[in-house]
């Protein structure tokens, strides 16, 4: 009954990994490790905008995800313009809970912008503020700028450009590293 149960697992997790495949777009997605046997999925988090904080294990390490601790997620990296939350992807998340990791895992990361509504992007381009998109991937919630005190921002550069998961930019002024699940891609100034 055991490995029935096993076989019936793996072959759902197996076709939605096909299904999610053939209905994406070509992304980071197919890079990201095997999340089965991953350490959990945790993050401590600290909005600067809102001042909220949130640690959290959004996915355990069977790799199935806890819905209310990504309902949290999602609120946290809201835009704080409108105070509209969005499903983010969890591509960039898992990016994020990697870039961790590899920086010895347990810091709280600063979050500069998750998620942007169209209208805060749009208000951000009409102030003329260098580097905002007019299609940003923030504004689709698969975007996050991120700073983590103690680290320099060009050790989190270096460790997410060395993942190679998806796009990654510099922005030393004002002070973030830009991480996003499209295609592997590099810019910074």
């Amino acid at each position: 009954m055991t490995d029935r149960r096993w076989d019936r697992r793996t072959f759902f997790k197996a076709s939605m990994l096909f299904a999610a495949t053939l209905f994406t777009e070509k992304t980071a997605f197919a890079r990201l490790p095997n999340l089965q046997g991953a350490p959990e999925g945790k993050l401590s988090l600290h909005n600067i905008h809102s001042n909220e904080r949130l640690t959290v294990t959004y996915r355990n390490s069977l790799g199935e995800y806890d819905p209310e601790a990504l309902k949290a997620l999602n609120w946290l990296l809201r835009c704080h313009y409108t105070n509209q939350a969005t499903k983010m992807d969890l591509r960039v998340i898992e990016y994020l809970n990697q870039v961790d990791k590899n920086l010895g895992g347990g810091n709280e990361i600063q979050i500069i912008s998750g998620y942007r509504s169209p209208a805060y992007n749009s208000e951000l381009r009409r102030e003329g503020h260098g580097g905002v998109a007019k299609h940003s991937l923030h504004t689709k919630g698969k975007a996050l700028d991120i700073a983590v005190p103690g680290v320099g921002l060009k050790t989190v550069r270096r460790t997410a450009l060395a993942l190679a998961y998806g796009g990654v930019g510099y922005y030393s002024q004002p002070g973030f590293v830009h991480i996003d699940s499209g295609n592997f891609r590099v810019w910074g100034r």
